[in-house]
């Protein structure tokens, strides 16, 4: 948890290219003291970090990080950024959320969020008009543990959360779903749910 200004940020998810490029650097840093200390010279060792800087555009950024560099993503109490929109809480069901927080899921699956494995995944952020668009996250269980944590507590706590489950109805969200590929731009930035 981050305060920026006024702003106290819950959860924060960058593009990853400075994570990418320091296991670029690592990598190919790592070939280098390895040639140039144990199986060649220096000098000749000097090909690796070269080949690494030759490399490093077409495959580090292009191929490694650009199909990622989207999942920037920022969660305040007042509202989720996903890249440069903003969603505020007012249209999130955050009872929803807090609901199925406490019952230890999300509502990316049925599958418990304490058996999620740190990778790519899409959660999908439920709406108060009964739709959810879907975020990827690097690491799922972390933003769905800060949401969940910061839902239940904007609803009230846990019993106010589970007596107002029990005597409210709201329909069960459905996934937006993307346009088709021959659509140009991105499919969210289409969609008025951000304002």
């Amino acid at each position: 948890m981050a305060t920026t200004g006024k702003r106290r940020i819950l959860y924060r998810q960058g593009s990853g290219f400075w994570r990418m490029t320091a296991k670029w650097i690592l990598a190919f840093g790592a070939l280098y003291l390895l040639d140039g200390g144990l199986l060649r010279s220096w000098g000749d060792a000097l090909v690796w970090p070269m080949i690494g800087i030759l490399l490093w555009v077409p495959f580090g950024i292009g191929v490694v990080w650009y199909p990622r560099k989207d999942q920037r993503v920022e969660l305040t109490a007042r509202e989720l950024r996903v890249r440069r929109k903003r969603l505020p809480m007012e249209k999130v069901n955050l009872l929803h959320v807090a609901r199925l927080w406490l019952e230890g899921r999300s509502t990316a699956d049925e599958q418990p969020v304490s058996e999620w494995t740190r990778s790519d995944r899409v959660v999908w952020v439920p709406l108060r008009d009964g739709r959810a668009f879907g975020v990827e996250f690097r690491d799922p269980a972390a933003f769905a543990k800060v949401f969940g944590a910061f839902a239940v507590a904007a609803c009230g706590g846990p019993d106010i959360v589970r007596a107002r489950a029990a005597a409210e109805t709201y329909p069960d969200p459905l996934p937006i779903r993307p346009r088709p590929a021959g659509d140009t731009g991105s499919w969210l930035d289409a969609l008025d749910i951000f304002s």
